[in-house]
């Protein structure tokens, strides 16, 4: 890494830098280079951020530079990588963030020379190390078959409006498990930490297990791989609340050792 004298590379401070994270129906938007460095690969929208800016407004205007449209953000989180100035090579600090359009988009060939969705699984390579590091963690996160995401949620309800954002959102608050196999979505299951005054405390929501797949076990592997996660984190209690009509459910949580608990539910419907 060549540096010069000045202060930012006598004390190899990073540079602060973002990466919008756009994806629709399981797809990733990218953007084709136009510039140096890495000028024709494919890359994340994005830049430096500007004196007087939080990282979350110097995204906004990157995705509003780039793709002429305001844009909703959520955290990923931040990736350690390099980028270059002419024959300086010197670190940044990515912050990465699920970004969500508001509005049809288009293409500023002074930014990028073409865009493309592409299936997330499908991304072979990105531009910038610190990217990659994002890549790997979105390809961790956030590869599902969509389409089986929607049909198990039917199966749970089928009065609910699938929601693709508050689907990726729901994935990095909380413990996922799930069951695979050739490709498809066979059940899934969520839990989500909370620190209460009193205690560390999960709460257990939308367990489902396809219909064609009842009764070989599968929902007894998600929930155990749920309480393994919480397990890990420190996790005290578990809560969950299931109809007492689904006797399989019932049987099921009471055989890995969930015990009724005497209380009042109450719902407040803000809707």
């Amino acid at each position: 890494m060549k540096k010069c004298d000045c202060p930012l590379c006598k004390f190899n401070n990073p540079r602060p830098t973002n990466s919008a994270i756009i994806i629709k129906n399981g797809k990733l938007l990218l953007a084709k280079r136009v510039k140096e460095p890495f000028k024709g690969q494919w890359d994340f929208f994005g830049g430096y951020v500007e004196a007087g800016e939080s990282i979350e407004e110097s995204l906004i205007r990157e995705v509003k530079e780039e793709l002429g449209v305001e844009s909703e953000t959520s955290y990923l989180g931040s990736f350690p990588g390099t980028a270059s100035y002419e024959d300086f090579t010197y670190p940044v600090l990515n912050f990465a963030y699920l970004t969500e359009l508001e509005g049809e988009f288009r293409l500023d060939k002074k930014e990028n020379s073409e865009l493309k969705w592409v299936p997330i699984a499908d991304v072979k390579d990105i531009a910038f190390d610190s990217n990659k590091k994002i890549l790997k963690f979105i390809k961790e996160k956030f590869v599902y078959n969509w389409e089986d995401v929607k049909k198990l949620v039917f199966q749970l309800d089928s009065t609910a409006e699938v929601k693709e954002q508050s689907f990726y959102k729901a994935v990095l608050t909380g413990y996922v498990a799930k069951v695979e196999e050739g490709g498809r979505l066979l059940g899934m299951g969520w839990a989500f930490p909370r620190q209460t005054i009193l205690r560390n405390q999960a709460i257990v929501e939308d367990m489902i297990v396809d219909e064609s797949q009842r009764g070989k076990g599968l929902g007894e592997k998600i929930l155990l791989d749920l309480i393994a996660q919480g397990k890990k984190d420190g996790v005290e209690v578990f809560e969950l609340t299931t109809n007492p009509k689904r006797i399989a459910a019932n049987g099921l949580y009471q055989k890995v050792g969930f015990r009724l608990h005497p209380t009042n539910n109450y719902l407040l419907d803000l809707r």
